[in-house]
């Protein structure tokens, strides 16, 4: 006899499971139709709806966008089908889509302008990304079906694309056993939450650091409009009648190259050097040594003696031991020129009878005396032509049109994040559009420190999209209208980050995860390096350096001091990046657990095992705030500003060769480098470009360590 009432009860039970499928598939629908980062924009080239986006989007878009992606990959990995590049490498690079917009916007805001609400769900996220990250990467069956492909079918970018998502999964442990990938899970979910924890904690740092004064006399030196911004800093803060300065990333801050009062000096060197390290909510040190520690175990774990091998594996270098030899190659000429540096600056102290040793906090406010006594050079008499819109428009610009012949126009109907962004439509040569243009000048307590280019939207012909990116940086804002006035420092900046921007303007790409600027890290930076040259090249120069008061051009004797003064304080330079360099390495060569120390005296054996260990000379990076390091993606890759200057002085050398910064030099700088991504060979396309392999003695002379 039938049991109706286990029927009837079975029958329910599916009309339930049906309706709960149906209710959850209207709710997903909704949740789409509704949340402005789970559709493509409306705007021109897709992007982002800023004046849509709020911060409770964001959660409900990443449910979606891993649920929807999980399916994608189960998808993938268990189509009964035989693997084909279709059905496999395609299938991959246009899975996530969702999921990759959200994040796209979420990652940037959170460098940019980020709140409590963010940084929580970035706390909570992170480990849930990394998680989601493994569960592909360390898919068993879709490695298979990538191993199963016939590489020697495949041509161009297809086999480029094929052989990336190949090394992708093998790099994140695809090989590994069952155990060991729970293993990798692991420790991946636990570097992205301390990775977090460490970015989060630092903008407590930051922010704590600043130093408040009491008494005006106590900033002599700085400008009327710099002291007006203190005011300002100090009020916004609750300190109404004081001036507050606010430390940028760096160990120096700008600002000690005019203050006056030493004691002023000193007291701002320290905040910053000590920043992360002083016992509070803002002390990273913990952090930094745990995240070291797993990284060492990580590396193992695949089977190398250490991080650093593991993680060059797909970088120019390859290993870590060409990367450290270039180092220790350009370290003692750089040292050395540092030290001679240094004797003029302590011979200058003892003739105005100072009376002290020089410190750290010392070098910038005299080696300005000094360039000022050698090249009769101030930078206060510079600074009124680098008014920051006139740097931009009529210097960056003005060379890209120059170069490459595209143009910009100002766009006022983009929304933006924050009212300070401003939006350029470009153009290329040709007249057609081309991309969106962010830019984001100037600094705030709730933006990560330094200067960065990245893209909301990223080119790619198969899926249709012409790149949108933003460039932001941490120009101190001025008080009350007054014109933004930058040091030349920042000027350089400038035209690197635009370096960038013109890597990811020129790609042209099939896929996005070749396109642009998605290329080993050790060359990324080359292009940008390559753009730093137009700043001061002398028909760029007085196109844009206008006295902001006057509306006269630079006067042609000071240009020419500029250009004679470009060499001056280079071992300094030099060698405060080398220092930061050799210290990502070396926390990154451990092979043993033993061999870990706390982090200062970790730092200061360190930097004197490769003689950096120079008193006068901090390394641009103490490791407690060395954020590209522990909250970014430089582990192990800080020498890629060195071993890309290497490449930059090469073409540069080259470009010098051939007659300049030219319109024929820019159209091949661009056809053999800025356009390719990295769909060929990166090592081909630098030698196609210059004739020969990476030389180290461009560097060498281009620095003036030694004469040409």
């Amino acid at each position: 006899m039938k049991n109706f009432s286990k029927t009837i009860m079975a029958s329910s039970l599916s009309l339930f499971a049906s309706m709960q499928i149906q209710t959850l598939s209207a709710q997903n629908n909704t949740i789409k139709m509704t949340n402005p980062l789970l559709h493509k924009s409306s705007l021109q080239y897709e992007a982002p709806m800023f004046n849509l986006i709020k911060d409770e989007h964001f959660k409900p878009a990443f449910e979606y966008g891993l649920k929807v992606h999980d399916q994608e990959i189960d998808k993938i990995a268990n189509n009964p089908a035989m693997p084909t590049f279709e059905n496999t490498v395609v299938a991959l690079e246009k899975s996530g889509i969702d999921l990759g917009r959200a994040t796209g916007i979420f990652y940037n805001l959170t460098g940019s302008n980020t709140n409590p609400t963010l940084q929580a769900i970035e706390a909570e996220y992170a480990p849930i990304f990394s998680a989601h990250n493994d569960k592909m990467y360390l898919n068993s069956k879709l490695y298979q079906r990538l191993k199963a492909l016939n590489l020697n079918s495949l041509k161009g970018e297809d086999r480029k694309l094929t052989e990336y998502y190949l090394q992708k999964f093998e790099l994140t442990g695809a090989n590994l056993s069952a155990s060991d990938k729970d293993k990798m899970k692991n420790i991946n979910g636990e570097l992205a939450s301390l990775s977090t924890l460490y970015s989060n904690k630092l903008l407590i740092a930051r922010k704590n650091g600043g130093v408040l004064f009491d008494d005006i006399d106590e900033l002599k030196g700085l400008s009327t409009d710099e002291i007006a911004t203190a005011k300002s800093n100090a009020t916004a803060s609750g300190h109404e009648g004081k001036y507050l300065i606010t430390l940028l990333n760096t160990t120096q801050q700008p600002l000690l190259q005019d203050l006056k009062n030493r004691t002023t000096r000193e007291k701002i060197y320290k905040a910053s050097w000590f920043r992360a390290e002083k016992g509070d909510d803002g002390d990273t040190r913990e952090i930094v040594e745990k995240i070291a520690r797993l990284r060492l175990q990580k590396g193992q774990l695949m089977g190398k003696k250490n991080f650093a091998e593991w993680k060059l594996q797909d970088q120019m270098a390859l290993t870590p031991t060409p990367a450290m030899d270039l180092l220790a190659k350009i370290a003692a000429p750089a040292v050395a020129k540092a030290k001679i540096e240094s004797k003029e600056i302590q011979d200058l102290i003892d003739t105005q009878k100072g009376g002290f040793k020089l410190e750290p906090w010392d070098w910038n406010f005299y080696s300005e005396q000094v360039r000022k006594n050698k090249y009769d050079l101030d930078q206060s008499e510079i600074k009124p032509y680098f008014e920051v819109s006139s740097v931009l428009e009529k210097g960056v610009f003005f060379a890209a049109q120059q170069m490459y012949g595209i143009t910009f126009k100002l766009r006022k109907d983009l929304p933006v994040y924050n009212p300070d962004v401003k939006v350029y439509e470009v153009f290329d040569s040709n007249g057609k559009s081309m991309a969106i243009y962010y830019l984001d000048f100037y600094t705030r307590d709730n933006k990560n420190g330094g200067a960065w280019m990245s893209n909301f939207v990223n080119q790619s012909h198969y899926l249709n999209q012409k790149p949108v990116i933003v460039n932001v940086f941490n120009f101190s804002k001025p008080a009350n209208g007054k014109p933004s006035l930058i040091s030349s420092d920042d000027v350089i900046t400038m035209f690197h980050e635009f370096g960038h921007t013109l890597h990811g303007l020129f790609a042209n790409q099939k896929y996005a995860s070749l396109s642009g600027t998605a290329v080993p890290r050790d060359y990324v930076e080359f292009p940008s390096q390559i753009n730093e040259h137009a700043a001061f090249d002398p028909s760029v120069l007085k196109n844009y350096a206008i006295h902001y008061q006057t509306k006269q051009p630079i006067p042609q004797e000071l240009v020419q001091k500029i250009l004679k003064a470009e060499k001056f304080n280079k071992g300094y330079e030099v060698t405060e990046i080398l220092a930061a360099s050799v210290l990502d390495m070396a926390w990154h060569t451990i092979e043993k657990e033993s061999d870990f120390k706390p982090t200062l005296i970790f730092e200061n054996e360190a930097l004197e095992k490769y003689g950096l260990l120079v008193s006068e000379v901090p390394t641009r990076y103490h490791t407690p705030y060395f954020a590209h390091v522990w909250g970014g993606d430089y582990s192990a890759g800080y020498y890629a500003y060195t071993w890309s200057k290497t490449l930059d002085y090469n073409v540069y050398d080259w470009i010098m060769k051939n007659g300049g910064m030219t319109r024929k030099n820019g159209d091949k700088f661009r056809k053999y480098i800025l356009s390719v991504g990295n769909s060929v060979d990166l090592n081909e396309a630098f030698e196609n470009l210059v004739g020969h392999k990476m030389k180290i003695e461009p560097y060498i002379q281009n620095a003036g360590f030694i004469e040409k």
